[in-house]
């Protein structure tokens, strides 16, 4: 079991790593929005070839990168938006148990499955160079739909990560620090 434990450590390190690129690309986001919002109602020129569809199409791939990144990490670090109510009166045990079978029955079969039906959609907006519906818009569409590929793969690894947790903390191999971290300090 500790060789599992370290294994989800090693992947809650990378979804780290990945939540960090998500960061980076919130705080490009700040920055595009502000240039957007002067270029816009200031009148500073933009330079040569670039335009408003432009500037907006990219906020939103910088927004869905943001999301893609960060997700798998927040899901790992007990971050993500949880409906407790019948749960929060649990044992630890009991709490382990139902994480585990909502992980099993519900998060890897949905990651499973949007990266089967995600790849289909990804491989066609690459293989047909889609650009965007606008004349003035950004091309390669594909780059932002690939995203999505990204997204179920890093919520699969995610909820591996907390699956091998949920089983050791039934096992009773996980310590308090890490109980604790599992489901969020009761919060």
């Amino acid at each position: 079991m500790q060789s599992l434990l370290g294994l989800s450590r090693r992947i809650d390190r990378l979804l780290g790593f990945f939540a960090s690129i998500g960061g980076w690309l919130g705080f490009a986001l700040v920055l595009v929005v502000c240039y957007d919002v002067t270029t816009r109602y200031f009148g500073v020129p933009k330079p040569a070839g670039l335009n408003s569809t432009m500037i907006q199409e990219f906020e939103y791939w910088l927004h869905s990168g943001l999301i893609v990144f960060a997700l798998g990490y927040a899901y790992v670090r007990n971050a993500h938006v949880r409906i407790d109510l019948l749960r929060e009166n649990f044992s630890n045990k009991a709490k382990h148990l139902i994480e585990a079978i909502g992980i099993s029955l519900a998060l890897v079969p949905y990651s499973v499955i949007g990266l089967w039906l995600s790849w289909p959609f990804v491989k066609q907006s690459f293989v047909s160079g889609e650009i965007s519906k606008s004349q003035t818009g950004l091309s390669n569409l594909w780059i932002v739909k690939a995203g999505l590929l990204a997204l179920f793969l890093l919520l699969l690894l995610a909820g591996l990560s907390q699956l091998i947790k949920a089983v050791a903390g039934y096992l009773g191999k996980l310590s308090a620090e890490q109980e604790e971290n599992l489901f969020g300090g009761g919060h």
